[in-house]
C-alpha cells in the first residue's frame, strides 16, 4: 500500500512541476513579445492561479511520496 501512495505521489509531483514549467514558459514568451507593461501584468494575473495550483500539486506529491516512504520504509 505504502508503495501506491509513494508512486502516485510521485506522479503528482510530476504533474505540478509540469504544470510550473509551463507558467514559466507561458510568462517567457509573453515577456519575447515585448508587450507593455499593463498587458504583461494581464499575462501574469492570468497565469498566477495554475502556478500556484502547480506549486501546490508538486508539495502534495512530494508529501505523499515522505510520507509512503516514512510509514512504509
Amino acid at each position: 500500500m505504502y508503495e501506491i501512495m509513494v508512486w502516485t505521489g510521485a506522479a503528482v509531483s510530476v504533474a505540478g512541476l509540469i504544470g510550473l514549467m509551463w507558467s514559466v514558459v507561458r510568462v517567457m514568451q509573453a515577456k519575447r513579445q515585448k508587450l507593455d507593461d499593463d498587458a504583461l501584468r494581464a499575462v501574469v494575473q492570468k497565469v498566477l492561479p495554475y502556478n500556484l495550483g502547480a506549486l501546490f500539486l508538486s508539495v502534495i506529491g512530494l508529501m505523499l511520496v515522505m510520507l509512503g516512504l516514512t510509514l512504509g520504509g
